[in-house]
């Protein structure tokens, strides 16, 4: 009898069935993984499961030891012992750890809340899950990646009996990536049920015992993980083989077009620390310049301060196409010729709760639009080209960003700046979170934007996709440069040798 089983799930939204039918269970104690390309339906699977998408909302059954159940709610989830951990974090940055983690469950006394008894419950769980992470700091405070691990100990402060983890890792180090499948092979050996979502295949093969594929909305099939390759996982994902996910690159380099000279940029919340100090770099026309380095070294702030988006402190100087520009602002950025794909599209990449046509257009709105009037028209038809070229899954313009999957909505954030004919483009992270096949889409914009004569600065925390799509490449350690690689000599090696400190 499995632990849980659900049949025929069909859930459509607007011009979209992004379920067609879909089964799926799990055993006690099994490290089920479940993969699919972006828009393949897991995630809205799993938001069936969690009660985000309540019972009426779509058709099929749940089952949890062969008993059927009706989920009204979120919490009637995680009453039947669900919890999920998404890609997007949950957590309130003001609060410390230690309320976070009991955040509507508080233990209190008389009415009120017993703080005592609350920190030492966090201490207690934290330190089971070995967490070496003081329950009284303000999790704004702690790194992303360090907040991922508090979400995983909310998560199992409510004594879940299958737990589900969408792209737990994306954020973490490798230490943390150890801890936390140290945490999860306990959970396995008491009779949980795990099921993770993941682009990293690694990962899949990792410690899993057995794979669900999905593809458009459908069951692919349910396999046992030995008996499944790499390749055969990619193209049962995919529907189709894939060869190189690298395009073979030939770019030819025109003169200069950005320069940054003596970039330094200090912490927010410690004004005198400099995160980033005294760097400078150029990139020429239809070069792709990487920027490598641990998480922590300075590479995303080093990008937003020249964009004139970090909130801090800053100085730098900052030329383009050989003229030395004052941005002051993102919109002085954007008026240079400067786009910017930031690392977090739910924050800083889109509106959320609006069409595609107005977070494509948002940032280019005057030239597609008109100044002081908008034509709609005009704008519909401006996106239409960028939602072919960059094969975004969606009925129409109009469709609502949220309702797309979250490789759709970073096509989406890319369209917008390209709509917006950038001469230098910034790629953070530009394919976290994303399946295989999407980012071999992407990849192939990014060279062919390349070729075009575009000057492009990528960071990214994967080695290949740095070493794969790159020109040149700067390491950055602890905030400076520790080394620069044409592509013909960069290894894994080398850079990862420059960014933890070594020669």
């Amino acid at each position: 009898m499995p632990l849980l089983e659900m049949r025929n799930i069909v859930k459509e939204f607007p011009g979209v069935r992004a379920l067609d039918g879909v089964s799926f269970t799990l055993e006690k104690g099994e490290f089920h993984a479940l993969v699919g390309e972006n828009g393949a339906g897991k995630s809205t699977l799993m938001k069936v499961l969690s009660g985000v998408y309540p019972e009426g909302s779509f058709d099929g059954e749940i089952l949890i030891d062969d008993s059927a159940r009706h989920f009204r709610s979120v919490r009637d989830s995680e009453t039947a012992g669900i919890s999920i951990i998404y890609q997007e974090l949950s957590l309130v940055k003001e609060l410390t750890v230690g309320e976070n983690i009991f955040l509507g469950r508080e233990p209190s006394r008389f009415g009120v809340i017993d703080s005592a008894r609350l920190y030492h419950r966090a201490a207690t769980l934290l330190k089971e899950l070995h967490l070496n992470i003081d329950p009284r700091v303000q999790v704004g405070n702690l790194g992303i990646g360090r907040q991922q691990l508090v979400e995983i100990a909310k998560a199992l402060s409510r004594d879940a009996k299958i737990l589900v983890l969408d792209e737990p890792t994306a954020a973490l180090t490798e230490s943390e990536v150890e801890t936390l499948f140290h945490i999860l092979a306990k959970l396995k050996s008491r009779g949980v049920g795990l099921i993770y979502i993941s682009h990293k295949l690694e990962e899949v093969f990792r410690t899993s015992d057995r794979v669900t594929v999905m593809r458009d909305g459908r069951t692919v099939g349910t396999y046992t993980a030995k008996e499944l390759t790499k390749d055969q996982i990619i193209s049962e994902m995919v529907g189709r083989e894939v060869g190189d996910i690298f395009p073979a690159s030939a770019h030819e380099f025109g003169p200069v077009a950005l320069e940054a000279r003596n970039l330094t940029v200090y912490s927010i919340e410690r004004p005198d620390k400099r995160i980033v100090e005294d760097v400078s770099f150029a990139v020429r026309k239809g070069e792709v310049l990487g920027i490598a380095g641990l998480m922590g070294s300075g590479r995303t702030e080093l990008m937003t301060a020249i964009f004139g988006g970090w909130p801090g402190k800053y100085s730098r100087t900052v030329f383009v196409e050989g003229q030395e520009r004052f941005i002051g602002s993102p919109d002085d950025a954007i008026d240079s010729g400067i786009g910017f794909v930031t690392e977090d599209r739910k924050r800083f990449g889109l509106v959320i709760d609006q069409t595609i046509v107005d977070n494509m257009t948002l940032a280019g709105l005057k030239s597609i639009s008109g100044r002081f009037l908008t034509d709609r028209s005009r704008e519909v038809a401006a996106v239409r080209g960028p939602m072919r070229s960059l094969n975004i899954k969606a009925a129409s313009p109009l469709t609502i960003a949220g309702n797309l999957s979250g490789g759709n909505q970073q096509k989406v954030v890319l369209g917008k700046w390209l709509l917006t004919k950038p001469k230098i483009l910034f790629l953070d992270e530009p394919t976290r979170g994303i399946d295989v096949g999407a980012k071999q889409e992407i990849y192939a914009e990014i060279n062919n934007l390349a070729k075009d004569g575009l000057a492009i600065v990528l960071v990214s925390s994967e080695l290949p996709e740095i070493l794969g799509l790159s020109d040149r490449i700067i390491v950055l350690h602890r905030g400076r440069v520790a080394a620069e690689f044409t592509r013909e000599i960069a290894t894994a090696e080398k850079v990862m040798a420059a960014a933890t400190g070594g020669n």
